[in-house]
């Protein structure tokens, strides 16, 4: 079976299309995973997510406040955030806000490395978009925030029945 097999088996109804997108994010987000993973040095694909956020918040985030960004748990972002502070990259303080959590700073490492060392990855990442035209991309970029509507839609759905389990 291959890909086009697949499309054809799944273009038959709003259901089938429904678990072909579901498959495609998770199949996609592996790959992109692996590809980055295997390319890009020092760093994997998940620390470099957590370094973006850090280096574009303009306040020191808490591990909580990251693992929501990031969609993740607290201890994931602790796990990523020991193995990014043992190479330099950002150092773990005492939230201003909140003396019970912790904060991730980026060091000077992290600019050097997203000027220097990433700048060239960034030219290769126009291929995975360069099979889009402009309008194609606006669109893209609506349906995956709409996407998040909906993520955010099912969280609310599973806590809701986990409360009513508890109940």
């Amino acid at each position: 079976m291959n890909l086009d097999d697949l499309t054809t088996k799944f273009s038959n109804s709003t259901e089938n299309q429904r678990k072909a997108i579901f498959s495609t994010l998770f199949i996609a987000g592996n790959k992109l995973q692996t590809l980055f993973d295997n390319h890009i040095p020092e760093i994997s694909l998940k620390q470099f997510m957590l370094l973006s956020i850090v280096r574009q918040s303009t306040e020191p985030l808490t591990f909580t406040q990251l693992g929501t960004l990031l969609g993740c748990s607290r201890q994931n972002i602790k796990k990523l955030a020991d193995v990014l502070m043992k190479k330099g990259f950002i150092t773990i303080q005492q939230s201003p806000h909140d003396t019970r959590a912790m904060c991730i700073c980026p060091t000077e490492k992290v600019n050097d490395y997203f000027t220097n060392d990433f700048f060239k990855y960034q030219e290769e990442l126009k291929y995975l978009f360069e099979v889009y035209t402009v309008e194609e991309i606006e669109t893209l970029f609506i349906l995956l925030s709409k996407l998040y509507a909906g993520i955010e839609n099912l969280e609310k759905k599973t806590t809701n029945e986990n409360l009513k389990k508890e109940i």
